[in-house]
C-alpha cells in the first residue's frame, strides 16, 4: 500500500489569512491556489449568481492592474490560470515558473484586497453579458445542459442553499445594482475568509515571506461564514420526480440521493457503495443494464461531496432507443434493493478501494490538484492534511459500513428522479425551444 506523506507547513497571518505551503522541488514550477469561502449557498433569494459573477469580475482589473492584465501578465511569464465557482466556495489558481511566484502573489493580493476600484458600472454590465452568454452556451443550448439544475431543484427544498445552481438567475443578475455587487464583495472577500495554498519549487520560508509581503497589509474585511450553520438534511421519505421533454438525443435518467456531508465516514461508505453499484466498469448496474440486458447505452454513479450538512449521490443512465425508461428505472431500483439486502462482496469492496486509490494518487501527482485538495479541506473542514490521510480512511471502511450506508441513504424510496425524455415527433415542426416539463412530489 502506498504511503502518502506530502510535507505541509501552515501559518495564519494577523489579518486571518490561512497559508499552507507544501514544498516539491521535482519541477521548477509553483502552484498558487486560493479558496474563498463563498459560493452559491451564500446567496440570498433575489440575488443569486453573485458568487459566479465575481469569478468573472476578478479578472477585469483591480486598483493597480488594468482590465485583462491578470491573465496576460501570467501567460506572458509562462503560467496557466483559471478560476471556478461551486456551492461552497470560489477558487482562483495558477501554476507559474518559480521566478513568477511573486508576480502571481502581487496580482492575487491586489484583486483580493483592492478589486472594487475596478468594479464600475461598465465592467458590471460587460460581465453580466458574459455570464448570460455562458448560460446560453453551457446550459440552455446544450441537450442536457440544465439537468443538474433540475436535480438540485428537485432533491433540495425551496429555500435550501443548494436548491439553485451556481450560474444563478439571469433575472437576479439583471436586477443587481452596482451597490449590491460592491456589498457582496465587501461581505465575503477578505483575507479572513480565504485559504491560500502554495505547492511547488519554493521553500517554506520563502513562501511565507512573500505571502506576508503582499497579503499582510490587507485588512480583515470579510464577514466570516459561520461554519456548520446548515443543519443536516435527511434522506427523502418518498420518491419525487421531474420530467422534461425536449429535443435530446436519447432518454436520460438521473437518480439523486441525499448523502451525509463530505468528510464523514458515512459519506465515504456511501461513495464506495455507489462505486460498486455503478461507478466502475465492472459495477453491478453496468453489468446488468449495459452488458447483459442491453437496455442502456451507458451508466455512471458517483458521490458529490458538499460541506453544508448534506451531499449528493447521482446515478445517471442513457436509455437505449425504443426501451421504456420505466423499465430501466425499475431495474436500477431492483439493484438498489438487492444491494440493501445483502451488501457488497469482498471482491467488490477490494475493486472499489483500488479504483479510489488509483484516482486519488493520479490526481495528487500534479501540483495543481494537490494544492486544490489542500485548500479544499483546510477551507471547508479545517483538515489540510486530509490529502495524506484520505486513503487510510477509505481503506478502513468495512463491508458492513457500506451495507449500513446503503440501507440508510440509497434505498429506492429515497430517490429523486429527473428524466430528460425525447419529445415525440410532431411532424418536423419541433424546434429545440419547444419544451414541456412535469413535476410530481415536493422535496421536504
Amino acid at each position: 500500500m502506498p504511503d502518502i506523506s506530502y510535507p505541509l507547513a501552515e501559518r495564519t497571518l494577523p489579518n486571518g489569512l490561512r497559508v499552507l505551503v507544501s514544498e516539491d522541488h521535482t519541477v521548477p514550477t509553483v502552484t498558487l491556489n486560493i479558496w474563498v469561502k463563498v459560493g452559491s449557498r451564500d446567496e440570498v433569494v433575489g440575488r443569486t449568481g453573485f458568487a459566479h459573477l465575481f469569478e468573472h469580475l476578478m479578472f477585469q482589473g483591480s486598483r493597480h492592474v488594468p482590465s485583462g492584465e491578470h491573465f496576460s501578465s501570467l501567460l506572458a511569464a509562462g503560467g496557466r490560470l483559471n478560476a471556478s465557482t461551486w456551492f461552497d466556495r470560489t477558487n482562483y489558481f495558477e501554476t507559474v515558473p518559480k521566478g513568477a511566484l511573486e508576480l502571481a502573489l502581487w496580482l492575487e493580493a491586489d484583486r483580493h484586497g483592492r478589486l472594487l476600484d475596478a468594479v464600475t458600472q461598465e465592467n458590471l454590465d460587460n460581465q453580466r453579458d458574459v455570464v448570460k452568454e455562458e448560460k446560453r452556451q453551457r446550459y440552455d443550448n446544450a441537450p442536457y445542459g440544465n439537468a443538474m439544475r433540475d436535480v438540485y431543484a428537485t432533491i433540495f427544498p425551496e429555500g435550501h442553499p443548494y436548491h439553485h445552481p451556481t450560474i444563478g438567475s439571469m433575472a437576479d443578475l439583471e436586477a443587481a445594482t452596482l451597490a449590491d455587487v460592491h456589498a457582496f464583495f465587501a461581505q465575503h472577500y477578505g483575507p479572513n475568509n480565504s485559504v491560500l495554498t502554495i505547492v511547488g519549487d519554493v521553500t517554506e520560508a520563502e513562501a511565507f515571506e512573500l505571502v506576508e509581503r503582499h497579503f499582510g497589509p490587507l485588512p480583515p474585511t470579510a464577514t466570516r461564514r459561520v461554519e456548520g450553520a446548515m443543519p443536516p438534511l435527511p434522506p427523502l421519505t418518498a420518491p419525487v420526480r421531474f420530467e422534461h421533454r425536449a429535443a435530446v438525443p436519447n432518454d436520460r435518467l438521473y437518480l439523486a440521493f441525499r448523502l451525509p456531508a463530505d468528510g464523514t465516514t458515512d459519506f465515504l461508505a456511501a461513495g464506495l457503495a455507489l462505486d460498486i453499484l455503478g461507478g466502475l466498469s465492472s459495477s453491478r448496474m453496468v453489468e446488468r443494464l449495459v452488458r447483459t440486458e442491453t437496455i442502456a447505452t451507458g451508466l455512471s454513479a458517483h458521490p458529490m461531496g458538499l460541506a453544508g450538512g448534506v451531499s449528493l449521490g447521482i446515478i445517471s443512465v442513457d436509455v437505449l432507443d425504443e426501451v421504456d425508461p420505466a423499465v430501466v428505472e425499475r431495474a436500477i431500483c431492483e439493484e438498489l434493493d438487492r444491494f440493501a439486502a445483502h451488501g457488497p462482496t469482498e471482491e467488490e469492496l477490494e475493486a472499489a478501494v483500488a479504483e479510489t486509490e488509483r484516482s486519488w494518487l493520479s490526481a495528487l501527482a500534479g501540483q495543481d490538484e494537490r494544492a486544490d485538495q489542500i485548500s479544499h479541506y483546510a477551507a471547508l473542514y479545517d483538515d489540510p492534511g486530509y490529502l495524506n490521510s484520505f486513503l487510510d480512511q477509505v481503506r478502513a471502511v468495512t463491508a458492513a459500513q457500506i451495507h449500513e450506508a446503503a440501507t440508510a441513504y440509497l434505498l429506492p424510496q429515497q430517490r429523486a428522479v429527473v428524466a430528460y425524455l425525447v419529445e415525440p415527433d410532431a411532424g418536423g415542426s419541433e424546434s429545440p425551444g419547444d419544451l414541456t416539463s412535469v413535476q410530481a412530489g415536493v422535496a421536504q
